[in-house]
């Protein structure tokens, strides 16, 4: 008997709208690996502007097609970023199975047009970090 096929993840989190949060992106997608592949593990990269190469038609290419053949989207939309809307659209559009964290203790306030998004496809969660490790079981669990 063959091992049953991996999930393969789409993580999303700000790159151009701000980096802040690139070392919490990290320890998110180092807890995604253990449901599957993470397609976009680069996002976790505090050095990502540097090492980012190709034109922005290149990276927008890339990443629909990856986003295309993923299982599911994982979103950290605490830091506004229109990417990230953008990703979430297109997932949406594409019946994705979609998981959007947001921390309410940063200040911020999340777009009605990601937390209205809601059905069946789509969670919007709040949460702080140690809440992680439960959400994404819930999540995954779900698919």
């Amino acid at each position: 008997m063959s091992e049953p096929a991996k999930l393969l993840i789409y993580f999303c989190g700000s790159i151009r709208g701000g980096r802040d949060d690139a070392a919490l992106y990290k320890r998110i997608i180092d807890q995604l690996k253990q449901y599957g592949e993470v397609l976009t593990e680069h996002i976790g990269d505090p050095n990502l502007m540097e090492k980012e190469k190709g034109s922005d038609k290149f990276i927008h290419d890339r990443d629909v097609a990856w986003l295309l053949k993923s299982d599911a989207l994982v979103a950290e939309v605490t830091q506004p970023s229109l990417g990230v809307g953008y990703e979430i659209g297109r997932a949406i559009e594409n019946k994705k199975k979609i998981l959007c964290l947001f921390r309410p203790d940063s200040g911020k306030s999340l777009s009605a047009m990601i937390r209205g998004a809601i059905d069946d496809n789509v969670v919007v969660k709040d949460y702080k970090e140690e809440d992680i490790p439960h959400i994404l079981e819930e999540f995954f669990k779900s698919l």
